[in-house]
């Protein structure tokens, strides 16, 4: 199948790459063009020099930029993907973005014959790159059917949940959920090693109980050890929980333990942790325990 694959961040990058690697056809593109010139190198597919020249011809055009405004830029206006995609084609965004946004494209793609999938993706970089990231997707069940079997070249579990923006909605609840666990996480962590227990052997053994997670098993080595360049970067998760409160906001719900996370984020950020990963609430602590 010819497909485009539009940004090529540490997510981006290696999915376009296992979509090259399932025998697809491929076309790239990158708003820093040396990116998309190294993976043509790495997976020789083809790269283009707008969004819409690299959907030209493409049967399904992906997406993974960093936000609604990114989203934008690349999918509308005389160089984005729709103006190089045919009647028929669909669009997959996995970016995480709002679902307003969705919802918007999606009626502008169906005013040009173009199907539209909000397809938010979790499993950070590792999953990215071993192809096995979960997919939550809003949209039409047609253009779904059609899509899921490229999905699952970089996917362990993609499914429909309802219409655009039920793929960015289930993303929010996502998030919500990793940032209460990552909390409390850091927390347990801190009163461990405080009390002066083997923190990385009451970690092997809760884990095996009710107290296990995947931010858990994969996250208390690097935590304890003081590492944070392992996944998803602090400002994208405080981007995600803005969007998050914004929601729950027009629902007229109240999310305390969201909302207070997201100030510990933001604590971390002035810490110069913006660019660590999600695990470094730890870091907060310790330097609140000091």
């Amino acid at each position: 199948m010819k497909l485009a694959f539009i940004g090529l961040g540490v997510m981006g990058y290696p999915m376009a790459g296992h979509l090259q690697q399932a025998g697809h056809d491929v076309t790239v593109y990158n708003r820093t063009s040396s990116k998309a010139e190294a993976w043509v190198k790495e997976y020789h597919g083809a790269m283009a020099t707008t969004p819409a020249a690299a959907a030209t011809g493409a049967s399904i055009a992906f997406i993974c930029v960093g936000n609604d405004d990114d989203v934008r830029s690349v999918v509308l206006g005389d160089e984005g993907v729709m103006a190089g995609l045919r009647a028929g084609a669909s669009i997959v965004d996995h970016t995480t973005a709002s679902a307003e946004l969705a919802r918007d494209l999606a009626n502008a793609a169906a005013t040009a014959g173009i199907g539209f999938l909000d397809a938010p993706v979790s499993g950070g970089q590792a999953g990215a790159e071993n192809g096995a990231l979960t997919i939550m997707v809003g949209g039409e069940a047609e253009t779904f059917t059609d899509a899921e079997p490229v999905l699952q070249c970089y996917a362990r579990c993609a499914r429909l949940l309802g219409p655009c923006g039920s793929g960015q909605l289930a993303k929010m609840v996502n998030q919500i959920c990793i940032a209460g666990v990552v909390q409390g996480l850091a927390e347990a962590l801190e009163f461990s090693e405080q009390a002066g227990l083997d923190s990385a052997g009451v970690v092997e053994v809760i884990s095996q109980g009710a107290a296990q997670s995947w931010q858990m098993e994969n996250r208390y080595q690097t935590m304890l050890a003081g590492e944070y360049e392992h996944g998803f970067a602090v400002d994208w998760m405080r981007k995600d929980l803005g969007m998050v409160l914004a929601e729950a906001g027009r629902l007229g719900l109240d999310l305390p333990v969201t909302e207070l996370v997201d100030s510990y984020y933001a604590d971390v950020q002035t810490m110069g942790g913006g660019r660590w990963d999600t695990s470094s609430l730890f870091a907060r602590m310790r330097q609140r325990s000091k």
